[in-house]
């Protein structure tokens, strides 16, 4: 994978849910500005996606086995935009708290796809 837009995606969607983890704490649902933040890090997602599909595409092969990595390519671009969706199902603090679950889920997910990738995992 591509070790920046990795930690590019990490840091943004841990900003996303220290933003919205915020809104949570301060008794807020999201608001327009949190999801143009959820555009964003799908964005990036999604072209971590396309890199993935890429790169497999190209013959390069994970370390650890395509079908978990294309798993976890799958999930981390789809994290943000299910929990976007249902933080507008609960309009309150919950759904800012969801969105922040989601930003989490998929800064972790991003490493693990850089340990599947690389070898360096469990």
């Amino acid at each position: 994978m591509i070790d920046a837009l990795t930690i590019v995606i990490g840091v943004t969607a841990l900003t996303l849910a220290a933003w919205c983890g915020f809104a949570a704490y301060r008794d807020q649902p999201t608001k327009d500005w949190h999801f143009i933040g959820m555009a964003v890090v799908t964005v990036l997602g999604l072209a971590q996606l396309v890199v993935g599909i890429v790169r497999l595409a190209r013959g390069e092969e994970p370390d650890q086995g395509t079908a978990i990595f294309v798993a976890y390519l799958l999930g981390s671009a789809l994290a943000v935009p299910i929990g976007a969706f249902m933080s507008l199902a609960e309009r309150t603090r919950w759904g800012s708290a969801t969105v922040a679950a989601a930003a989490v889920v998929m800064a972790v997910l991003e490493v693990r796809l850089f340990d599947i990738w690389e070898g360096t995992g469990g």
